[in-house]
């Protein structure tokens, strides 16, 4: 059965809100992302088994019960998300962000950095450890009801 419950362990997750099973975690994870300003499909993470963030550091993780492999067809990207992704958020924003890699040509990129200039902006862009990145149209990680909505309130988009 899930369950929610605070927890006090030491380091950076002291003090956090940790939730667990599948059902929950999924909840609380589409949740922080659109409380983000990111859409639902930007972090597609596969058989949840926990999830806790530090509201006071803003430190957050999701941890899956394998690791998995999603392929976003928009951007003709592979991206691999390790047993447990973390990351420091912010509105807009997830920066330190460990567990998440691009296969970039035959090499597998991590992920440190993932942003929006503002809630209504358009472009998703994501950083490496050296500071280079990418962008992506915010449709591309939508799923279809997000779509609808944004072409409703963007209609020459």
């Amino acid at each position: 059965m899930a369950s929610e419950e605070v927890v006090v362990v030491g380091g950076e997750r002291a003090g956090a809100e940790i939730v667990y099973g599948a059902e929950e975690c999924y909840k609380n994870s589409v949740e922080l992302l659109e409380e983000l300003g990111f859409p639902k499909g930007v972090m597609p993470l596969k058989n949840l088994v926990e999830c806790g963030r530090v509201r006071a550091t803003g430190f957050v993780w999701m941890k899956q019960d394998t690791p998995y492999e999603h392929f976003f067809e928009a951007t003709n990207t592979r991206v691999s998300y390790a047993l447990e992704v973390t990351a420091y958020v912010d509105k807009g924003c997830m920066k330190k962000m460990t567990g998440v890699k691009s296969k970039q040509m035959f090499m597998w990129v991590p992920i440190v950095e993932m942003s929006m200039e503002e809630p209504k902006s358009k472009k998703i862009y994501f950083k490496t450890p050296m500071g280079l990145g990418k962008s992506f149209h915010v449709t591309a990680f939508m799923d279809e009801e997000e779509k609808r909505n944004f072409y409703l309130e963007n209609p020459k988009k």
